[in-house]
């Protein structure tokens, strides 16, 4: 290799900055490396002295600390001046070549050793040499590697910078300025004189900062009470005094005021002060800790059936920590009669911890308070409620209320009422054992017609024999029991477990009647309210099952009222409504009329007769047995796909919508269908009538199902395709025979029940060829046919009877399935319902709620992502659909 020729000077002209920029970047890394022991040292020394490292030693020892400092410094410097050497032009250049591909910069510098003369060989080359001109202009400076690891394992570097920016952030950079002071001795702090330093540290639970006294040039400031004030001073010895009167006890004769370290405690309003030279004085006014505060919000209120609630705000200056609530008996302002006309037996507070926030401040916050004490000695007593609130500084804010009656369960059956009285009147004192001993045998002397469960009233009388085993001394333990024992007597009572409908509803409105008479709070009366509603739903299921179709229908030559659900709602609504306006003489008068009608209620199926009047009626009844009936085989199908893929799984299908629609096959059909409103009403339901509906339409039996979900007992091993032929077979049969002939909704209802015969064929051939998942898709369009087809003629049937001559329905006004019906003031309320009536709306706002649990159903099962592919990719499909 040669020199370079003037010809690449153009080229590396062009490499200045990068070359100058990668000689620095090699200094930088050459300084780093040979002297980071230094700054090391340095930033560390200046973080212990930030800190106070030069006051907690010893002056010998912290000569001898500094001077091992100041040695290793040396020791590092010359170490590091020796190892260090200044890159060169050369060295530069090289690193900034290694940097491109191909080394161009050595190709620029070079010249052909050989073939100088050789005209080809000189166009070789000189093409080369513009190549790499192309590449060094690429040149960029590469970054200084200024890593330390292989030098510096433990990370000392890091250590001391983190030292010194804490140093920076939470130090006093000025102590570093005072080393002179300390180091220099007697004669430098002559001159620059002694120094100081101080805190003001406010309690931990204040959350207030700390104050540095050194930055305090105000004459006066405020601190809480409680604060340690720290003092430090430094220089000679008794140059420096403290003096101060905010501590509460006097300050000795013989105290050191001229220590180095003195601390106080703020005890009260005083002056603190350094005497000497650079002395100051603050005067500190102390701020005192007030205690915390606390208030009941309103009203302590019961939640039914026994709970009791208030709301309670409690305030600090700064927070509170815990609380209490102590209930206390006020015997005193008790009804001090019959059994309270004894003295009480004294008993200990009950002792409530309040409810404190989870997050946020607890300077000032409200919180909601909530207890069953329904089963304490103190329900439905008066009490006195003492809440207690403690902040961190100890203190206790309390205050005292005077509740007339704690919140606890209220009895509206007299039995149960009269059990927890006397269990009451043992819980105040064991000397009325005796007296309520003697009143449960008289109220127990014939439970004939008084005790309608023999369980409770085998408990009263167990309740007597251990009352009156230890009349002379009745030990608190039996006391107990016996209380324990009339507690559940009562609610067995109150609540019953009665499997007759008319018994629970009677007991309903017994209560109530008792609620009203006692005047029971709005929450009372609306869960009572609520229980009358489902015992009145029971009561009606109860006569829809009884009334078997074929039974001889009571007389009813005399006068009688219709009566929908809708209206029965009404009438409960208004005598809830009379209750809150506080009219309880006419809501009583209007309980007793519903009393009377709901004992009176008959359910009946038609005229008197044993089956539908019309062969419109008899159609209707059987297309909706076929539609239950594709319901039952839906659900098998669905079962059967489910067990294909997931064997030996629990059958998710119980209690779910498919069993829904089955079991309320009337109110799932679309609201037009004769028949619907009279099973909303009370008509036996379909479960009730499958003897029937089987014998009637033909239908065949059906296998898998549940008690009460098909007809026609087994299935005698058919399979799901020839299920499916039968139905279809019995559809056709059906739309043969369908009447309305000639009108328009005759044929709209043909042409639609040709349609589900239609799904209903591809149906089973997708079941005879094993798919289940196309099978569903056709029986789901089948069910929507069916009942299309449903309500067309029921349209028709309305129409039809509507062109009847008046005189020509019913005269006895009993309630039918396929008549239009009339509300309590005589006005039509449309075919069943269906067309612009109040009722209507209902069955359609029922129609919804159950489209969205079975949405809500089919949504939950798609989500589960166990299930195999093809059932998801079905439960897609409905989903697409809706």
């Amino acid at each position: 290799m040669t020199d370079q020729t003037p010809s690449n000077d153009a080229a590396l002209r062009r490499l200045i900055w990068p070359l100058r920029l990668t000689r620095l970047g090699m200094v930088a890394e050459r300084v780093v490396r040979a002297f980071w022991p230094v700054w090391t040292i340095v930033l560390l020394a200046v973080a212990l002295f930030a800190f106070g490292a030069a006051d907690a030693l010893p002056l010998e020892l912290l000569w001898v600390a500094l001077g091992l400092t100041l040695a290793a410094l040396i020791w590092f410097a010359v170490k590091g001046i020796r190892a260090f050497e200044m890159p060169t032009r050369a060295e530069a250049l090289d690193r900034l070549d290694r940097t491109l591909p191909g080394r161009p910069i050595t190709a620029l510098i070079d010249t052909p050793a050989v073939g100088a003369d050789d005209p080809a060989s000189q166009s070789v080359w000189a093409a080369h040499v513009a190549r790499m001109a192309e590449k060094v202009a690429a040149a960029r400076a590469p970054e200084p590697d200024l890593r330390l690891s292989d030098r510096d394992p433990y990370a000392l570097r890091y250590v001391a910078g983190v030292a010194f920016a804490m140093a920076l952030l939470f130090g006093s950079v000025w102590r570093v300025g005072d080393m002179g002071d300390v180091v220099i001795g007697t004669g430098e702090a002559t001159i620059s004189g002694p120094s100081w330093e101080g805190w003001v540290e406010p309690p931990l639970y204040t959350g207030l900062p700390s104050l540095y006294l050194n930055d305090i040039t105000q004459a006066a400031f405020e601190a809480p009470a409680g604060s340690r004030i720290t003092v430090r001073f430094y220089g000679e010895a008794g140059a420096l005094s403290l003096r101060q009167s905010v501590m509460a006890a006097p300050v000795e004769a013989d105290a050191d005021t001229t220590a180095p370290a003195q601390d106080l405690v703020l005890e009260r309003s005083g002056e603190v002060a350094i005497e000497g030279p650079n002395g100051r004085s603050w005067q500190i006014s102390m701020l005192m800790d007030q205690p915390p505060a606390v208030v009941m919000d309103g009203d302590m209120t019961g939640v039914p059936p026994g709970q009791m609630q208030f709301t309670y705000t409690a305030t600090d200056d700064y927070a509170v920590i815990s609380g209490q609530a102590r209930l206390m008996l006020d015997a005193e302002a008790a009804d001090r009669r019959f059994g309270l006309a004894v003295e009480p037996e004294p008993r200990e507070a009950l002792v409530l911890d309040l409810p404190m926030p989870f997050s946020g401040s607890r300077s000032e916050f409200s919180e909601l308070l909530v207890e069953d004490l329904s089963q304490h000695p103190f329900a439905n007593l008066p009490v006195t409620v003492t809440l207690t609130v403690v902040d961190d500084a100890g203190q206790i804010g309390t205050i005292r209320e005077v509740i007339a009656r704690l919140p606890g369960r209220r009895f509206f059956d007299p039995l149960a009422n009269a059990l927890i009285e006397q269990r009451r009147d043992i819980l105040w004192s064991r000397e009325n054992a005796a007296r309520a001993a003697q009143l449960l045998r008289a109220v127990s002397h014939r439970p004939e017609g008084v005790f309608d469960d023999d369980g409770a009233y085998l408990m009263v009388r167990t309740a007597i024999r251990r009352l009156e085993s230890g009349v002379d001394s009745l030990s608190v333990e039996t006391r107990d029991q016996v209380a324990e024992i009339l507690w559940n007597a009562a609610i067995q009572l109150e609540e019953g477990d009665l499997a007759d409908a008319l018994e629970r509803l009677r007991r309903a409105q017994d209560r109530l009647s008792e609620a009203m008479r006692q005047g029971a709070s709005d929450e009372e009366i609306a869960q009572l309210m609520d229980e009358l509603r489902q015992a009145m739903d029971d009561y009606m299921q109860q006569l829809a099952e009884n009334a078997q179709p074929g039974e001889d229908q009571p007389d009813q030559s005399g006068e009688t009222m219709e009566m929908s659900m809708a209206d029965l709602d009404e009438m409960l609504r208004r005598i809830e409504e009379l209750m809150q306006q506080g009219r309880m003489a006419e809501a009583q008068e209007m309980l007793d009329a519903l009393r009377q009608m709901m004992e009176n209620m008959q359910i009946t199926q038609g005229e008197g007769g044993d089956g539908p009047r019309t062969p419109g009626e008899q159609t209707m009844q059987d297309l909706q047995d076929t539609l239950r009936d594709q319901q039952d085989l839906s659900d098998d199908s669905f079962r059967e796909l489910q067990e294909q893929f997931n064997p030996g799984r629990p059958n998710p299908q119980q209690g779910q919508p498919g069993q829904q629609s089955q079991q309320g096959q009337g109110q799932q059909s679309q609201p037009g269908q004769p028949g619907q409103e009279g099973q909303q009403q009370g008509q036996p339901s379909d479960q009730a009538q499958d003897g029937q509906g089987g014998a009637q339409s033909g239908q065949p039996p059906q296998d898998g199902l549940q008690q009460g979900q098909g007809q026609g007992g087994e299935n005698d091993g058919r399979s799901l395709a020839e299920r499916q032929e039968d139905l279809r077979r019995q559809l056709e049969e059906q739309a043969f025979n369908l009447p309305g002939e000639g009108t328009e909704g005759g044929a709209a209802a043909q042409r639609a029940l040709e349609d589900a015969e239609r799904a209903m064929d591809e149906a089973a051939d997708a079941l005879g060829r094993g798919d289940l998942a196309d099978a569903l898709d056709s029986q789901s369009e089948a069910m929507e046919a069916l009942r299309d087809g449903m309500n067309e003629l029921g349209r028709a049937l309305a129409q039809e009877e509507g062109a009847q001559e008046p005189g020509q329905g019913q005269a006895d006004g009993t309630m039918q399935p396929d008549r239009p019906l009339q509300d309590p003031l005589g006005r039509q309320a449309g075919n069943s319902g269906a067309f612009g009536s109040e009722e209507g709306f209902e069955q359609r706002e029922e129609a919804f709620r159950r489209a969205r649990e079975l949405l809500d159903e089919i949504r939950r099962r798609s989500a589960e992502q166990e299930r195999p592919e093809i059932e998801l990719e079905y439960l897609r499909r409905l989903l697409d659909q809706f």
